[in-house]
């Protein structure tokens, strides 16, 4: 299906844009197409889109690579948030950043024109934790937002869903050769705690609570209401990925810790790759 897919779609490019599990799409549509092997005919072109390690960076803020038999570029872009970041202090890192919840990354803005195939996602990042940890504060219409609603982490992520949505679902009639879904929310499998508290998900056994979805119904009901009315559609995954609670990393992480276990990604080969089968029979 997926080579299929990658003819299909000569001469045009899809983009993942999101969080780690949006790269693990990315990463498993990349292996799915090369079957986990280096190719000469596959190239990187991430310097084409500014993908590229800044200075006292650890990484670039994502990868694109282009297949040069069919001219298919396949690109990550990293935006946990889908929010516009802007440093709050050019000079000074240490300052923050303003989280833009109205406007969408600047990424986006800038290569919009450039994609065939847009795949949205977000969620896991939006904590206290990760706020404080990245210095990020929420600016709505370019100011601080004061707004006792938004003051709410879930509420402040489904305004941004709907925001960039919405702004999407504009662009639309300028770019018919884009087709954009929003991918509905990974589900997480710790048990018996949380990740940082001794949570786990040590079963070996697949399908264990059932091998069927009878639903007409998103388990992801922020977006299904946010595409609700729009062009975009929802990549609806979060159900089928629920009966998969063996499929984490686990306790089997290469930078894993003692009592520490990944009850979030997946492994590769894994369920993201069933997210690119349902992707293609769209396509």
């Amino acid at each position: 299906m997926l080579i299929l897919t990658c003819l299909r779609m000569q001469d045009k490019t899809i983009a993942f844009v999101g969080d780690s599990l949006g790269r693990q799409m990315f990463q498993s549509m990349m292996c799915m197409l090369t079957g986990g092997d280096d190719h000469s005919h596959v190239e990187d072109v991430g310097k084409h889109y500014g993908l590229v390690i800044a200075r006292h960076a650890k990484r670039s803020d994502g990868w694109a690579y282009r297949f040069r038999r069919t001219n298919t570029t396949i690109l990550y872009y990293w935006s946990a948030t889908l929010c516009d970041l802007e440093p709050l202090g050019r000079s000074n890192p240490a300052a923050g950043y303003a989280m833009h919840l109205d406007r969408p990354p600047a990424f986006l803005q800038n290569n919009l024109h450039r994609f065939h195939v847009l795949v949205l996602n977000t969620g896991h990042h939006w904590n206290r934790g990760k706020m404080k940890a990245n210095k990020w504060q929420m600016y709505v219409s370019g100011a601080p937002s004061h707004s006792r609603d938004i003051a709410v982490i879930w509420k402040a992520k489904n305004f941004t869903i709907h925001s960039v949505v919405r702004w999407l679902d504009e662009q639309l009639p300028s770019h018919p050769h884009l087709k954009v879904f929003y991918r509905s929310l990974s589900p997480r499998h710790f048990f018996n705690g949380e990740w940082n508290t001794g949570g786990t998900c040590d079963s070996m056994d697949p399908l264990a609570k059932g091998n069927s979805v009878f639903q007409n119904r998103s388990d992801d009901a922020e977006a299904e209401g946010a595409v609700r009315g729009t062009r975009i559609k929802l990549l609806d995954i979060t159900a089928i990925s629920r009966l998969r609670d063996e499929g984490h990393i686990s306790r089997y992480s290469i930078r894993g810790r003692e009592g520490v276990q990944d009850c979030l990604h997946w492994c590769l080969p894994g369920v993201p790759d069933t997210w690119n089968e349902i992707l293609a029979a769209q396509l």
